[in-house]
């Protein structure tokens, strides 16, 4: 009942009701990514769209299923692909927690910036 209610009322949480009977229609599951993410193709169709495990967040598509979501390449990755030495590991997006990047400078810095000494002498007539 809890599922139901949630799929009813949010769509932050995974898929709504109407995303659910759109899939049963007319969805072909492609695959799924290591987080567990489901992706799905549209049967007859060219429209993609992927069904979120937990919070729906799009920064949390791995790279090589980011290329196929946006129509870089047609085949969907396979359970072998290998990142290129050059890839970093996917890291979903961390604004608004206590990991995100805060520059040097910035207010919620662990160490406030120590403010700059003028190196002039402001003109007195």
């Amino acid at each position: 009942m809890k599922n139901f209610l949630l799929q009813f009322f949010t769509w932050w949480n995974g898929q709504t009701l109407g995303t659910r009977f759109f899939t049963w229609r007319k969805g072909e599951r492609v695959g799924e990514d290591e987080v567990g993410n489901v992706y799905y193709r549209q049967r007859g169709g060219s429209r993609r769209w992927v069904i979120y495990k937990g919070e729906v967040e799009a920064t949390r598509i791995p790279a090589a299923w980011h290329a196929w979501m946006h129509y870089r390449t047609d085949d969907p990755p396979s359970g072998d692909y290998q990142p290129r030495e050059w890839q970093k590991p996917h890291e979903p997006n961390l604004t608004g927690t206590a990991l995100a990047y805060r520059p040097p400078g910035s207010v919620l810095h662990a160490r406030p910036r120590v403010p700059a000494r003028p190196n002039y002498e402001a003109w007195k007539p």
